[in-house]
C-alpha cells in the first residue's frame, strides 16, 4: 500500500519543492587536518562512522504495539482530559483519541527527519571545510535511518499519518531557502534537532511500550553527536562575524523559537475529532503536558544557542519573556551523556536477555538429549 493510504488527510501537495539557492564550495585541500583546530570535528567523524546501526538489525520490530495505546499515553496528557468533551467519549474513542496523537507525535518526527536529512546533504554540499563536508556525510545517513525507522513504525505499528505541520514545514523552508552555508545548522542543528531530542526524550522517558522506547533511545544517541557537530561548527564561525551578521541570526532563532512554543501543538488531532480550530488551541494550551514539554524544549536549545555566541540583549530579552533565561545555564554536556549511556543501557539489557534465552534453550537441548 502507497503511504498516502495512511494519511488522515491529503497532504497539500504529493511533492514539495523548496527551491535551492547558495553556492556549493568544493575544496582542494584533502588533508583535513590540514586545518586549525579541527581535530575535534575529525574526532566525531570517526565516532559518526563508527556509531553506524542497522535500524532493521538492533530494533526488536517482532515487538507488539497496541495501536490505540502505541505511547502507554495517559490520560492526563490528552489535551480533552478535564474538558466539557471528555465524559462523553467512549473506551474507544479515548483510544482513537492515543492513536490519533501518537500518530500525529511521530509523523511529524518522521518528516522533520526528512527535513534533516536533506540539511545534512545542504550542509555537505555548501560547507567550505572538508572535515565539516565528511561529518555531514555521516549525519546524512544517520537521518536516513531515522526516517526509515518512523516510517516503519507508523506504517507497520500504527497504520496512520499525518501531514506536515504547517509551522514545521515553514521552518523548514525558511532553513533550506537561506543561501547563507550556517543556516541549515543553525534551522536545523539547533532549533528543529532541539525541539525533536525535547520530544523524543520526553516520550523516552515516560513510556512504558519497548518498542517506541528503543526507537526513541537510539535515535537520541545519534542525534547527540549531531547537536555536538553543529556546536562546534558554529561557535567558530560566529566569533568571526560582525555585530550585525549576529543580530540578523538571533532574529530568526527568535522567531523559529516563538513559532515552535506556540504553533506545534497537535490541533489538527482535535479538528479530526470535530472540535472547531479556536476551541482546540484553547484546549490545547491549557494542557499542563504542552506546558511540561515547552520547558524541555528550551532546555535544550537555549544553552545551546548560548554556547554558539548568540547571546544578544535581544535574544536574552526574548527568553526572558518566554520565561526561559535561566535555561541557559543548563548542563547540555550532561544531557548528551545521558543520550548516550540510556542507548548503551538499553542494548546492554536486550543483549543480555537474548544470551540468557540462549542459555536456557541450550540446556533444555541436553536435558532432551539426555532423557
Amino acid at each position: 500500500m502507497s503511504t498516502h493510504d495512511f494519511y488522515v488527510q491529503a497532504p497539500e501537495e504529493p511533492i514539495w519543492s523548496v527551491p535551492a539557492s547558495g553556492a556549493a564550495r568544493f575544496t582542494w585541500e584533502y588533508d583535513p587536518q590540514a586545518a586549525d583546530g579541527h581535530n575535534r570535528l575529525l574526532a566525531l567523524y570517526q565516532k559518526g562512522k563508527d556509531k553506524q546501526w542497522d535500524g532493521a538489525k538492533r530494533i526488536d520490530w517482532d515487538l507488539e504495539v497496541d495501536p490505540y495505546d502505541p505511547l502507554g499515553t495517559p490520560d492526563e496528557a490528552l489535551a480533552l482530559y478535564g474538558s466539557k468533551y471528555w465524559p462523553k467519549l467512549t473506551e474507544k474513542d479515548k483510544g482513537e483519541l492515543r492513536r490519533h496523537y501518537s500518530s500525529w507525535q511521530f509523523s511529524q518526527f518522521l518528516h522533520g527527519e526528512q527535513g534533516a536529512m536533506i540539511c545534512a546533504a545542504r550542509i555537505v554540499e555548501s560547507v567550505p571545510d572538508l572535515d565539516a563536508k565528511f561529518y555531514s556525510a555521516t549525519q546524512t545517513m544517520d537521518e536516513a535511518r531515522h526516517a526509515e525507522i518512523y516510517g516503519r513504525f507508523l506504517h507497520e505499528k500504527v497504520g496512520m499519518l499525518y501531514p506536515i505541520n504547517d509551522n514545521l514545514q515553514g521552518l523548514l523552508g525558511d532553513t533550506l531557502r537561506d543561501s547563507r552555508w550556517d543556516m541549515p545548522y543553525l534551522g536545523m542543528q539547533v532549533l528543529i534537532e532541539g525541539l525533536a531530542l525535547a520530544a523524543f526524550g520526553m516520550i523516552r522517558d515516560t513510556t512504558d511500550k519497548p518498542l517506541p522506547k528503543q526507537i526513541l533511545a537510539y535515535v537520541m544517541q545519534d542525534e547527540a553527536r549531531h547537536v555536538a557537530f553543529g556546536r562546534m561548527a558554529l561557535r567558530e564561525y560566529y566569533q568571526q562575524l560582525t555585530d550585525a551578521e549576529l543580530r540578523e541570526r538571533e532574529e530568526f532563532v527568535i522567531e523559529g523559537c516563538h513559532l515552535m512554543r506556540d504553533r506545534l501543538r497537535g490541533v489538527e488531532v482535535l479538528e479530526n475529532f470535530g472540535i472547531p480550530k479556536r476551541e482546540a488551541e484553547e484546549l490545547s494550551e491549557q494542557s499542563e503536558f504542552l506546558h511540561l514539554f515547552r520547558k524541555l524544549l528550551f532546555s535544550r536549545i537555549v544553552p545551546c544557542v548560548k554556547d554558539i555566541g548568540l547571546w544578544g540583549e535581544r535574544l536574552q530579552k526574548a527568553y526572558l519573556d518566554m520565561g526561559v533565561f535561566d535555561l541557559g545555564d543548563s548542563n547540555l554536556d550532561l544531557l548528551m551523556t545521558q543520550d548516550e549511556e540510556i542507548a548503551e543501557a538499553l542494548d546492554r539489557e536486550r543483549f543480555a536477555t537474548e544470551e540468557r534465552a540462549r542459555v536456557a534453550e541450550v540446556a533444555e537441548a541436553i536435558a532432551d538429549g539426555a532423557s
